[in-house]
């Protein structure tokens, strides 16, 4: 991700006492992404991520941390974080908590095709189901009450009829989450932010009939407890969308639902409530764009996203809502 907090040698000399993984080969920043300062490290036992946390604290870092020890246990493909040597997952660095977590195989896939979406709606369910029994709580971060927070800081900057849609959506989903309906659907821990560049993608092994394989989801740092269906709105918005116009691309679309309802079927308040959802979703990271476009922070390596995709994919949404729902449940 964006590097906030630079590291130098001799500040990874002395973080790497506390670990057992041998000698540092490299180490260098990864400049995508603006949440958390994020360097590959590679060393003589193997490939790992070291992530220094710009905005979790020390309370909040255990929920996103052992998840993911939680996933990788269940046979989920994800980071898994390494222990120190007092067996703690995290330590200080620069003031800041910071952890080691292991390197997945592959890169990402960002022009997927319907097998990709497939393999990415089939994993999605199986991490979904495999949280049952997870018994930490976060919520999810980015969802309503940071929304009713950060709008107001927003439109100041935007235009009118863009402050019009950020507050008609805003009421909307509002009444929403108020709802029977609402309450009604299933949740637990979610990815929250599954993207193309959150997923990787590795060569199929000879013979299995598959083109690809899933090499694992990664970036658990926007993870939370929120309901199964935003969690899927959010992927679909990205991973079966037309880059150019935000229209979802049927083929894709099919596969990535089918899919995932292979592994969990959907509830009727699911069947019922999938255009709210895409539009939650596509609110969700057009609010979060907004705000980091105009209300930046000082980093190394920094490349805020464009707001207008999302605003583009939430308008596509109101006009496509009913249609866009049909594939959920065939």
């Amino acid at each position: 991700m964006a590097v906030f907090t630079v590291v130098t040698e001799t500040d990874l000399a002395q973080w790497m006492r506390h670990y057992d993984l041998g000698e540092v080969v490299d180490f260098r920043g990864i400049s995508s992404g603006i949440e958390n300062s994020n360097f590959f490290l590679t060393t003589t036992q193997g490939e790992f991520v070291l992530t220094v946390f710009e905005k979790l604290t020390a309370e909040q870092l255990p929920f996103y941390l052992d998840l993911m020890r939680h996933l990788a246990s269940h046979s989920v493909p994800v980071p898994d974080p390494v222990p120190r040597d007092d067996g703690a997952l995290f330590g200080g660095l620069h003031g800041k908590p910071a952890a080691i977590v292991t390197k997945l195989e592959g890169a990402p896939q960002l022009a997927p095709g319907a097998e990709h979406c497939a393999e990415v709606g089939h994993m999605l369910a199986r991490m979904h189901l495999a949280g049952r029994d997870f018994k930490p709580f976060q919520p999810n971060l980015r969802s309503l009450s940071w929304w009713q927070e950060t709008v107001p800081a927003i439109t100041p900057f935007v235009s009118q009829p863009q402050r019009a849609l950020l507050l008609a959506e805003l009421a909307h989903q509002t009444a929403f989450f108020a709802s029977a309906d609402y309450a009604a659907l299933p949740g637990g821990p979610c990815h929250g932010d599954l993207f193309r560049d959150n997923v990787l993608f590795a060569p199929a092994a000879p013979g299995t009939g598959h083109e690809v394989r899933l090499g694992g989801f990664f970036d658990f740092y926007f993870a939370g407890c929120d309901k199964w269906l935003f969690d899927l709105a959010v992927t679909v918005n990205d991973w079966c969308v037309d880059l150019g116009s935000g229209r979802l691309d049927t083929v894709r679309l099919e596969a990535l639902l089918r899919a995932y309802q292979t592994v969990r079927p959907f509830s009727p308040e699911e069947c019922r409530h999938w255009s709210d959802m895409l539009r939650a979703g596509a609110y969700r990271f057009w609010v979060s764009r907004l705000y980091d476009f105009h209300l930046p922070r000082a980093a190394a390596m920094l490349e805020p996203h464009d707001p207008t995709h999302f605003e583009r994919i939430l308008r596509e949404r109101l006009r496509g809502a009913a249609p866009d729902a049909s594939p959920l449940c065939t």
